[in-house]
């Protein structure tokens, strides 16, 4: 009797033990975690600059009749720099496109998952493409008259999620939403053919993060 009394209490003991390494446990990872959640938030992380490198243009075409549509074939190239010393940025999917007159003009080109490490660089060059995208005749008739003024004014955005991360430490996921506009000055031929037409950025990209 007196045995199985004594093999019940070192039960007990050891099943007090077991919560208390599980409390100890969990304990220490809720205080690192909030250790380093203290730390992202002294350290207040920069959002990352954005520039819009190159617009080509291979193909340019806006119907004159109704239905109004457009068909574009471009390539452009977007770089990116994280200014933080000690904090990456993972981006999720991206998605980039063209736009006129705040009217998609292209497909949702995505891009891939990328990391960017403290300090560094990212450079992205996908295609644009858009085959006979419905345009309004308001953006049909001031695209006409642009084009004959010899500039039009577009807009490469990208959209998507970020996080930051600090350690082993990620945060949760943010909104990034990047405006960059471009002039496309019709006539300026580049000399690597005729159906070439270089675009111009005309400033830095416009960076907005949102929770």
């Amino acid at each position: 009797m007196s045995e199985k009394i004594a093999s019940v209490n070192v039960g007990c003991s050891n099943s007090k033990k077991l919560k208390w390494f599980a409390w100890g446990t969990g304990g220490l990872i809720v205080f690192i975690g909030l250790l380093v959640f203290v730390v992202f938030l002294v350290l207040h992380p920069s959002k990352p600059s954005f520039n819009l490198e190159d617009v080509t243009f291979y193909q340019f075409n806006v119907s004159k009749v109704p239905p109004y549509a457009i068909t574009i074939i471009m390539q452009v190239t977007l770089s990116s720099r994280n200014p933080n010393s000690r904090i990456g940025v993972e981006y999720q999917p991206l998605h980039v496109y063209a736009t006129y007159r705040d009217q998609q003009i292209t497909m949702a080109y995505l891009l891939p998952p990328t990391y960017q490490g403290h300090k560094e660089p990212v450079v992205w060059s996908p295609p644009l493409t858009g085959y006979d995208m419905p345009i309004s005749p308001y953006s049909q008739q001031s695209l006409d008259q642009d084009w004959h003024a010899g500039v039009v004014l577009m807009n490469i955005k990208l959209q998507g999620d970020v996080k930051w991360k600090v350690g082993t430490w990620i945060s949760p996921k943010y909104h990034l939403y990047v405006h960059c506009p471009a002039n496309i000055r019709f006539g300026d031929l580049s000399n690597s053919g005729p159906n070439l037409i270089k675009g111009q950025p005309v400033d830095h990209c416009d960076v907005e993060i949102a929770s």
